[in-house]
């Protein structure tokens, strides 16, 4: 029925008429993206983003720690004209990889460069299989245009079953289409557009078939499709990405990955290659010891990864300061015995080489504490001016802590050398 039938003396300017069919199948795409976006919602891990609560106290290197590595990562994720687009960092338990991601994580954010991030976890169910990992990157990229989160949008609201298909069909449904889709559009300027792609802890993923169904897919749909993506995968060197990284034919990701290898503390000590350090029986006894609290393993890492010693005698000294039965009532008794034979280990070696004698080690340490913790910045004097004051040769402070790393953090100030 016309909208005008019956109508008399009817004068109308300037009047645009729009189809009602029209108008409802805009609306109706406009609620199928939001539908489909919720969906995605749903699917998404939250705590497996760089920032998410759950990771609040997450490691990462300190400001002057692993600069080189930290630098050789940065170089390559902003040089979008490196060849390889897939960077595989792998190394043992203990080697920093999780540190160094989210270190990585933090800058590229802070740069604008950041597409996604997906910290995989064994003992986290919602982040230790396959489940959530491309609708949670699928989602932080979405969130960055607003075109590729409606091409996403309308990817769901199509094939609301996506999320219960392979990894493969998931990465080229919700991120290859919907990225070349908003790309042709103009919606999107995958030049400017965040290119990091962070996953951390492929090994935590459970089962070596998902972690070879994982690489295979990025592969295949991420690197065949020539997307601008830098993809920075960190894993223990297990059997999924070992075999893909190897130069023999089975090595599908050995001509696509700038691969690195970081080394731990087993390389310092021939003895701790050894795949038997440390043994079960000891590290059963550092777990009882530690009764649940973090500042004791933690301590123990730091003190037996210090270089200046070697990491087996140090855990074996450990082991030996640890009495027997463990101290479930006072756990923290433990950690008393602990610091007190560090400090004492090291109040040794200093005697034994300090050319300044007659004087208390612990009083010296304790006074450059104060020193460096002072908030009275007229009071606070520079390292090398404070060595003068107690009498130590200049750098002195130097051999002072080099055996009290895993206890002291010695705080930089301006005018400190």
């Amino acid at each position: 029925m016309s909208m005008l039938s019956n109508a008399q003396n009817v004068k109308m300017d300037h009047v645009s008429f729009h189809s009602s069919q029209h108008v409802q199948h805009v609306h109706n795409a406009q609620d199928g993206r939001k539908e489909g976006w919720k969906m995605l919602m749903e699917n998404v891990a939250s705590n497996a983003l760089h920032d998410s609560r759950a990771r609040f106290d997450a490691p990462k290197c300190d400001e002057d720690t692993r600069v080189e590595v930290t630098k050789e990562l940065m170089d390559w994720i902003q040089d979008c004209e490196a060849p390889q687009r897939l960077l595989c960092m792998t190394g043992a338990a203990g080697a920093g990889k999780s540190a160094l991601q989210q270190t990585i994580a933090g800058k590229c954010s802070k740069s604008n460069i950041l597409g996604s991030a997906f910290f995989f976890s064994a003992g986290d169910p919602t982040r230790n299989d396959l489940t959530h990992i491309v609708p949670t990157i699928a989602c932080q990229l979405g969130l960055r245009n607003p075109a590729l989160r409606d091409a996403i949008g309308n990817a769901i609201e199509e094939d609301p079953l996506i999320f219960e298909k392979t990894i493969g069909i998931q990465i080229d449904t919700l991120i290859v289409a919907p990225f070349q889709h908003a790309s042709a559009s103009g919606g999107l300027d995958s030049s400017t557009f965040p290119h990091a792609i962070l996953i951390d802890g492929l090994d935590e993923c459970s089962g070596e078939e998902n972690q070879t169904e994982l690489l295979s897919a990025i592969k295949d749909c991420l690197l065949d499709n020539n997307l601008p993506f830098r993809i920075f995968i960190a894993s223990r060197p297990e059997w999924a990405i070992r075999t893909a990284l190897d130069s023999n034919p089975e090595g599908y990701l050995y001509q696509h990955a700038y691969h690195i290898k970081l080394s731990d503390i087993r390389s310092r000590d021939r003895r701790a290659q050894s795949p038997l350090w440390p043994t079960k029986e000891e590290i059963e006894k550092l777990v009882a010891a530690a009764s649940g609290q973090f500042v004791y393993a933690a301590t123990v890492v730091k003190y037996v990864s210090e270089r200046r010693g070697s990491p087996v005698d140090r855990l074996r000294a450990i082991i030996d300061w640890t009495p027997e039965g463990g101290q479930q009532t006072r756990p923290l008794e433990l950690l008393d015995i602990l610091y007190r034979n560090i400090l004492s280990t090291a109040k040794e070696l200093y005697e034994a080489v300090d050319t300044n004698r007659g004087r208390d080690f612990l009083q010296l340490v304790r006074a450059h504490q104060i020193n460096t913790e002072s908030r009275i910045a007229a009071i606070q004097a520079s390292v090398r001016s404070f060595d003068e004051i107690i009498s130590l040769e200049e750098g002195g402070h130097q051999v002072l802590f080099s055996d009290l790393h895993s206890l002291v953090l010695k705080r930089r100030f301006a005018g400190m050398s």
